[in-house]
Parts: structure tokens; sequence; C-alpha cells
């Protein structure tokens, strides 16, 4: 098993619901890879306590950092019982917006629950700088002595974002105080996988409770990583030296557990009126908190095998607020009266009770697009003799989800981690002990740049014929790939060299303006599966050679980023190569 020199490996998982660190030691590593220290968090006067906190971050009215997690929560809603909120910037689930936002700029703002803007750059910089002092703190508090260059620093991220979005997380660790060059980002499934890959044969237990060895040579095995806002899916296979081979690309969407809190929210509005709801939303806020966190916990307990009603407690203030509307009518008359609800639903007081098809029709979409997916996956070629599905993450721990995939895979091991919710944090301290466990993975695109090739009568496009300074005729904007969508790549093996030319005998740089497309064999930069990730400038001053000057660009996949290398041809210098996913 091999590590690195570094003395401790510090992860911080960052998720859209929950976020937490755990840190160890090179020596209890060695001992028990298991072994990592996690914060225990409180919330709520010390009604809740838990080895992760809220994913939630509030700032002062001038715009500066006050806390995060539980603390965040209790602190907003208390200024909302005073109504002192509104002047403050609180943010809750915002992670997703780095998957949702198809073109992720640098300075692109999130905003507020109060719809108030500011730069997403600083609130998850804020974020990242208050989980590293904190990890800092706790190292401190257990009598851990470490200079800065001790530690190797871990953040995950999904596997299904894209390369823009998982380089605005680095830029933000960087920017919190995290040194670049010490810091991985590890994919969450893949953290998920080595955690498990460490858990002792009887913590591998099926559904039926048999016993599972899935890490022995050959092994086929999934990764269900399902967390709050994201599904994360890879398959991947154990080899003779005990890495771990990617073998179907990563993928998933946007079906985690925040998907229910969503459909319960809609039920909510729709039984209500929508203008009841959103002014309850508006105008009681510490109880729309709390409604999200006591759904929370019940979520976890939801399970086809229930009988008869399910009870949910939400706020008295809704029921108020109903009246207010409706003086002349009371909730249960009001239920009755609609034939929608009428048979599944009773509210009395606090308490919601409801039907259990109505309640488990809260997960239908989330639970069919999850196992719709699932399914495409192990029909495969590659996949034909997977041998189990790995369940971790938070989502996991809902019963309902793991019947789910087990009733639609009946011939499959399914197995949900003991500890499922922090998987994919303690898998990521692994990571940083041991950096390449990870051998291939597979592209989820195809990776190339925009390039001028001779021109082609009948084949190119007429409007992208242009004459060089020589000329000679050529087309342009020609997709010209390194490495297509579903190519296996070693992890830290550069693929490929491909040589490119300066455009003008007087250019003093070569700018390769880099693309991704989700089909094989892209022609054009321009086709609609094609879109552009960034550019690569190199310099190139000495102008003496002309149009021969000329370089060879080689990039290495199979990490979580791409890196990028370029080579001056006649010097055999290595240039300076900027790749900017964000612009």
């Amino acid at each position: 098993m091999a590590t690195n020199n570094y003395l401790f490996s510090a992860a911080i998982d960052f998720g859209t619901t929950y976020s937490g660190y755990a840190f160890s030691t090179r020596n209890d590593f060695q001992t028990s890879p298991l072994n990592a220290s996690c914060m225990t968090w409180t919330a709520g006067s010390g009604r809740l306590q838990s080895l992760k906190t809220s994913s939630c971050v509030l700032f002062n009215p001038d715009g500066e950092f006050d806390s995060f997690g539980f603390e965040a929560e209790d602190k907003y809603s208390d200024l909302a019982l005073e109504d002192d909120h509104k002047a403050w910037y609180f943010f809750r689930r915002f992670k997703m917006t780095l998957y949702e936002q198809g073109d992720i700029k640098r300075h692109f703002e999130l905003r507020d629950m109060n719809g108030k803007r500011m730069p997403a750059l600083k609130v998850f910089s804020s974020i990242l700088r208050y989980l590293k002092n904190q990890l800092l703190g706790e190292c401190a508090k257990q009598g851990f002595e470490s200079v800065d260059t001790d530690i190797q620093w871990v953040l995950t991220v999904p596997a299904i974002w894209s390369e823009p979005a998982k380089q605005f997380m680095r830029v933000a660790a960087v920017d919190a105080g995290l040194p670049s060059e010490q810091l991985i980002l590890a994919l969450e499934p893949e953290a998920a996988s080595l955690f498990c890959k460490h858990q002792p044969v009887q913590s591998m237990v099926d559904g039926e409770g048999k016993k599972m060895g899935v890490f022995r040579h050959g092994t086929k095995y999934m990764v269900l990583d399902a967390g709050g806002g994201t599904i994360d899916v890879t398959v991947h296979q154990v080899q003779k030296n005990e890495t771990i081979k990617e073998i179907h690309k990563a993928s998933g969407g946007n079906w985690g557990g925040t998907s229910v809190d969503d459909e319960f929210e809609s039920l909510l509005s729709d039984i209500v009126g929508e203008q009841i709801f959103r002014e309850f939303k508006n105008d009681s806020v510490e109880d729309l908190l709390e409604l999200y966190r006591s759904f929370e916990v019940k979520k976890r307990s939801i399970s086809k095998t229930m009988e008869g009603k399910i009870t949910f407690t939400v706020p008295v203030k809704l029921l108020e607020i109903f009246r207010k509307h409706h003086p002349n009518d009371k909730m249960d008359r009001f239920i009755k009266g609609n034939p929608k609800y009428s048979s599944d639903v009773i509210w009395r007081g606090d308490k919601l009770r409801m039907s259990k098809a109505l309640t488990i029709s809260l997960f239908d979409r989330s639970l069919r697009n999850i196992t719709d997916h699932l399914d495409q996956i192990v029909c495969h070629p590659n996949v034909q003799d997977l041998s189990a599905i790995l369940m971790v993450g938070g989502y996991s721990e809902c019963p309902i989800l793991h019947d789910a995939v087990i009733e639609r895979f009946p011939n499959l091991k399914v197995i949900v981690l003991r500890e499922a919710g922090l998987a994919v944090l303690k898998g990521a301290v692994i990571t940083g002990h041991c950096p390449n466990n990870i051998a291939e993975r597979i592209c989820r695109f195809t990776y190339g740049v925009s390039c001028r090739m001779k021109f082609k009568e009948g084949v190119h496009k007429e409007e992208y014929k242009c004459i060089d300074e020589d000329g000679d005729t050529r087309c342009g904007k020609l997709f010209g790939y390194h490495v297509s969508v579903g190519d296996s790549v070693t992890l830290g093996k550069s693929c490929q060299k491909h040589r490119y030319r300066v455009m003008r005998s007087t250019d003093t740089s070569i700018t390769i303006y880099i693309h991704a497309s989700t089909e094989p064999s892209p022609m054009y930069i321009t086709d609609k599966s094609c879109q552009e990730l960034g550019s690569l400038k190199i310099s190139m001053p000495d102008t003496s050679l002309g149009r021969d000057r000329q370089v060879d660009v080689s990039m290495t996949f199979g990490g979580t980023e791409i890196e990028v290398e370029a080579v001056d041809i006649h010097t055999n210098e290595k240039h300076t190569a900027f790749f900017d996913f964000l612009g």
C-alpha cells in the first residue's frame, strides 16, 4: 500500500446538505486506515449531534463572514424571531449551483435566501477557510504539532461536475489558504470506493445478511454515491496490485435527497395554497428552517414496510397563516373538500398525517431516475459481470432508496456501508495518504483543441474556409481531439502529443482553445455537443523562425483535473501553460 510523504491527511467534504472535515496522521493510517478524527457538531441547544454540519453560511450586513453550519442556522433563526434578519446574507444548499450553471465564470454570483447577491467565490472560500481553521484547531487540541508543509489537503467534488466547476473549487480552496501544490481534488465516489476497500469483511454485509468479499482481484463493483444534491455512479474493477480501475465513466444527475425535500415542499404548497406557503417562507424563516430540519430526520426512517399513516411535524405558524386567509374555514374541512388529498391527509395542529402511498410518492421521481440510470449502466457490455452495488452517501441511509435498488436488481448484491454518510469524507482522508490508488479512469468527454487543417472540398464547410499566410487553403474551427469519450486513460500518464504552430510569422504566442464534446468524433468546435472549456496560452517571443515555430502539447488525463504541458520543439524548453476553465 504505497503512501505519500506527508505527516497528515486532512480532508474537507463540502456537501450540498451537510459538510464536515476529518484527518489522520500517517502512523494512524498505517495502523488503522479507517481511523480518522472527525468533528462532532451540535445544533438546536444540543438536541442534535452529528459528525457533519449543515451546509449553511451566514454573513453580516457588511458582507463579512459570521458563522457556518448549525450555528449559522440557529443564529439566523434567532435574528428572524426579532425580525432583524433581512439585512444579513444567509446561503443554504447552494453547492448545486456549480452543477446546474452551465457557464461558470470566476466572478459569478449567488443569491441568498432573500435574493441578495454575493460573489460565489467569496461564499465558497469563506466556508473553506472556516473549515480549514476549525480542522487545524482540532489538530492542536489533540496535541498534534504540525507545519503547513506537513499536510496533504483533500477536497471532495462530485465526479459528474464539469471541469470549470472543479477548477472553481480549487480556486476557492487556494483563496481560502490551502496551498495549491498540497491540494488534491478527490472525486466523491472514488473516495467512497477507497473507504469501502478498507472495510473489514464483516462490515460488507448485503441485504440478506451475507458477508461480501468485494475487493478480490478482478472483481467489478458499482459505487452508488447518493448525496443530498447529486447522485454519482461509477463502476470499478480491482487490479492485481490492489489499485482500482474505472471501467465505466462517472455519471449521474441531480436526483439526490434534496429532490425529495422539494417534493415535500411542493406538496405543502399545494395543500394550503401557493400564496399562503410563500408568505410562510418569507415571514417565518425560523419555522421554515425547523421544518427543513425535522423533515430531513424523518426522511431517513421512511420505508415501504411502514403501516398506516405517517406523521410529520409542521410549524403551527403555517396553520395560523392559513386561518388568516381562510377565517371561516378549518384545515380538516378544507382538506376534505379537496378530492386530491381528502383520503390521504389529516392535519391537526402541528401534526400532518399522510397515507403511506402519498408519503412514498414524494420519492417516486428520485427513485425512478436513479434506478433507471443504474439499469442503463448495468446493461453496458463492460459491466455485465458486476458483483455488487455499494451504496454510500447520506441519502443511501434512507431505507426506501435501499429497497428500491434491491427490488430493481434482485440478482445483484446490494450493500449499504456502515457509516454510509461518512464514506466520502473518510475515504478522502485515505486518498490523501494514498493518492495513486485509482489507476485508470474512463473519459466522460472527448477533449481536444480548435485547429485548422488543409481544406477538403465536399467534406469541409465552405463557411470555415480560410487562406493562411502562405496562401494555402485551410478549414478553421475543426475539433482536433486528444482523447475520446469512453477511452480508458492511465492516471498521471500523458496521452499522445499533438503539434501546433503559430498562425502568423509575427505572433509572439500561441493561444490554444480547449474544447469538450459528448460525442466521440466531433468535426467542428461549433457542433451542438461541444463546449469551450478555456484557453491555454504559450509564450513564444522569439519570432526569428517565423511560422516554423511549433510546440508539442500533451494532456494528462485520469486525474481529477486535466494537466497540460507545452514543449518548444526547437529549444526543448517547457513553457508555462495557463489552462483557464473559468474565463
